[in-house]
């Protein structure tokens, strides 16, 4: 038989296809996974064309195929996503297929061992012995780790009944797979309010077709429960759904209503996941056996044996866009997706992105609403505290409204929120004596003072330094001030007005893990909490019985940065940290402390109008060409000297071509100037809708001056972040 050849793509930093010989022994087809030699060493890649036709003159010199692994092939839609992706972003196609293939530890299932009481009681009896042996005289086999924590002892204390052959240690039977999410469980009782929306939902999920629908319900209308019925369909037809969150959206409360739901748990996709749990979903995943997967934006990219349906829950989230390696965003990315496996996609939101809006309003996406709170729950009530007016006490931050608002709310028993989009103690640190401020020494910002940690932190880089007690300047004793609030101090200030109150800090520097955060929402939600101060960790979707009362710090504090997204994500935010109040009982009271009351955006909040801000919004994208009216690009130059980025920047930009369609702006010092220590230069370009912004962008990057030494040029099309 003649030789054949296949191209295959590894997941490297490479863009390009390498061809290979198959070997007699074994064929092969586009998609399998095949195990290559590349360089010094072998990886796992994917036959990405099956009928290679390599020169000739090269046959004598390619390698073969080592080895097909045992895994499902990567489906066609996959590859054309990848492929879509790696050509819309402009990044390497085997970066894009490398996150695809973060299987984890696929080694062999490691054998679990369990112990039970099997000898005679040792000759000597202690108190943790004695409870031990209690808790296995059942004759149950149990995990030792498990059974140390059941009887209140050391694991050593079960390795040394172990040795004295009172107890046996045998291998755990293997855990039986769970089953599968069944559609009819728990079907809930709709409000007539919902029902339009759930018969919607329903209809527009047993398409077998692409279909982008905008779930558009208020804060606490339900909307989880409405999209389940979605997967629920998809179920019955017994196809795969995704379930995309937020990250730290990903709550024990989510994956319980689920199971009431379904009467089981979904899969779950995150970061926080061990390599072996990791491995055992991504193998069921590829296998077809996961039905349904809740994940973080990468579970976006993962092989499913038979996609149905997508969800991109709280679609707004700034949390969807990925910054490192592929620059994509999870929101877009999951309609693309859908279009290509010609599939629903369902977004889901209180407060959509002004993308989705608009083609909501343009009927691309079929609007589903959901106008009212579930349970006849009124929209909580909005005050504004003008801060010019009825500000709070110097050294303060809490204006006297809102802390007797808050009195009131523990004399009721109930809980209050009090909410600062800004983490740590205080912003910065300067000495009253010479005025010296501390700030990172490889990057342009402030230190942030972390009290809990007795650090000052750099939010950008990582770095961190003790906190001192003399200026490195003048070497003043006892000089040193915080400058402006975090929540860190912020509790420091609820503990001397509400001595009595029980608070909990909930900030993403202080939560190390998914399950602590899980633990301390479930404490809230049990009501062991009086007040809980917050970051936007707070904004996500959780819910709290309790809760009736919202309290803003700082209301202003996304409105003064520059970026032309400020105004859509103060609106966001605001609403959906307000919109945790008064979902269960009562009535719901959110303030906001500003210094701006007429701004358009508080003017939107405070009359709970909101079409009066997507109006506005809409107009001002449009009359300014920006997204969705326009697009953008942003190239970000960086290298380890001002003078070598700048240069570089500016050599950039001259080679740009023209065109009548696209505006190249800068090269300027991006707002954050340093990071790491390497010095930043950004070019903005800005396009008209329908124009081929990626193409361009690569023709000109292929034409124009290239990289070298410590120089490094990042693309990020449609960019989300302006720093």
């Amino acid at each position: 038989m003649p030789t054949r050849f296949v191209d295959v793509l590894a997941p490297v930093a490479l863009d390009r296809t390498y061809s290979y010989r198959i070997p007699e022994t074994f064929d092969l087809k586009a998609g399998d996974i095949v195990s290559v030699p590349l360089g010094a060493r072998d990886v796992m890649a994917v036959v990405w064309a099956d009928d290679a036709e390599p020169e000739p003159r090269l046959h004598n010199r390619l390698k073969d195929v080592d080895e097909k692994l045992d895994f499902p092939p990567l489906k066609k839609e996959l590859r054309s996503f990848v492929d879509w992706i790696a050509d819309y972003t402009l990044s390497s196609r085997g970066m894009v297929l490398r996150m695809t293939l973060r299987m984890g530890d696929l080694g062999p299932e490691r054998l679990r061992l369990g112990v039970r009481l099997s000898g005679p009681p040792p000759e000597r009896m202690t108190p943790a012995r004695r409870r031990l042996i209690a808790l296995l005289s059942d004759g149950m086999l149990r995990p030792k780790s498990e059974a140390a924590a059941e009887a209140g002892v050391s694991t050593g204390v079960v390795d040394g009944l172990v040795d004295e052959g009172t107890l046996e240690v045998l291998p755990l039977p293997k855990a039986m797979p769970a089953p599968p999410p069944d559609p009819d469980f728990a079907v809930p009782e709709f409000s007539q309010g919902q029902q339009a929306a759930v018969e919607a939902m329903r209809a527009f999920a047993k398409k077998d077709a692409f279909g982008a629908a905008l779930l558009d319900g208020v804060t606490g209308s339900g909307k989880t429960e409405v999209y389940f019925e979605a997967v629920a369909e998809v179920l019955r037809k017994g196809r795969q759904a995704l379930i995309l969150m937020p990250e730290i959206a990903l709550t024990g409360q989510f994956l319980d209503r689920f199971a009431a739901r379904f009467g089981v748990r979904p899969f779950e996709w995150h970061s926080e996941l061990t390599p072996r749990t990791r491995a055992r979903n991504w193998a069921a995943i590829a296998s077809g056996e996961a039905r349904v997967v809740i994940g973080a934006r990468s579970a976006l990219m993962l092989p499913y044996a038979d996609l149905g349906l997508i969800v991109v829950d709280e679609e707004h989230d700034q949390a969807y866009k990925q910054d490192e390696g592929a620059h994509y965003h999870a929101r877009d990315m999951a309609v693309v997706r859908a279009h290509i496996a010609k599939i629903p996609v369902v977004l889901s939101s209180a407060t959509p992105s002004v993308e989705t809006e608009v083609n909501a309003r343009r009927g691309r996406y079929q609007r589903i609403p959901l106008p009212q709170r579930f349970g006849g729950q009124h929209m909580p009530h909005i005050e504004p505290i003008d801060l010019r007016i009825e500000g709070p006490p110097r050294g303060r931050f809490i204006a006297p409204r809102l802390a007797e608002a808050v009195r009131h709310a523990i004399e009721r028993r109930e809980q209050a929120l009090l909410f600062l989009n800004r983490r740590g103690y205080a912003p910065l640190t300067l000495c009253r004596a010479c005025g010296h401020r501390f700030a990172c020494n490889i990057c342009d910002a402030w230190l942030v003072d972390h009290r809990f940690r007795q650090r000052l932190v750099c939010h950008h880089c990582g770095f961190s330094m003790p906190r001192p007690h003399v200026c490195p300047q003048c070497q003043a004793e006892e000089s040193l001030a915080a400058i402006g609030p975090g929540v860190e101090r912020l509790q420091e200030e609820v503990a001397a007005l509400f001595p009595q109150a029980r608070t909990m800090v909930l900030s993403s520097d202080l939560i190390t893990s998914i399950e602590i955060m899980r633990s301390e929402l479930n404490e809230i939600a049990e009501g062991r909490v009086d007040i809980i101060i917050g970051t936007q960790l707070v904004a996500k979707g959780h819910h709290f019985p309790r809760l009736n009362l919202v309290g803003v710090i700082d209301a202003d504090l996304g409105l003064g940065n520059g970026d032309p997204r400020a105004a859509e994500r103060t609106f966001q935010l605001l609403n959906q940290v307000i919109g945790r109040a008064g979902r269960e009982s009562g009535h719901g009271t959110g303030y906001l402390q500003t210094h701006q009351p007429q701004h358009p955006v508080m003017r939107a909040l405070i009359a709970c109008d909101r079409e009066a801000f997507y109006q506005s919004e809409i107009e001002s994208r449009e009359r300014t060409g920006y997204p969705p009216f326009g697009r953008l690009a942003s190239l970000i130059v960086s290298a380890g000297d001002r003078a070598t980025a700048e240069g570089f920047a500016r050599k950039l930009a001259s080679t740009a071509p023209l065109d009548d369609q696209v505006k190249v702006l800068g090269p300027a010092e991006a707002p954050l100037a340093v990071v790491r220590g390497r010095y930043r230069y950004r070019l903005l370009v800005k396009s008209a809708r329908g124009y081929d912004l990626s193409g361009y962008l690569r023709d000109w990057l292929a034409a124009g001056p290239k990289t070298k030494g410590n120089l490094k040029l990042e693309v990020d099309v449609d960019p989300q972040s302006f720093v």
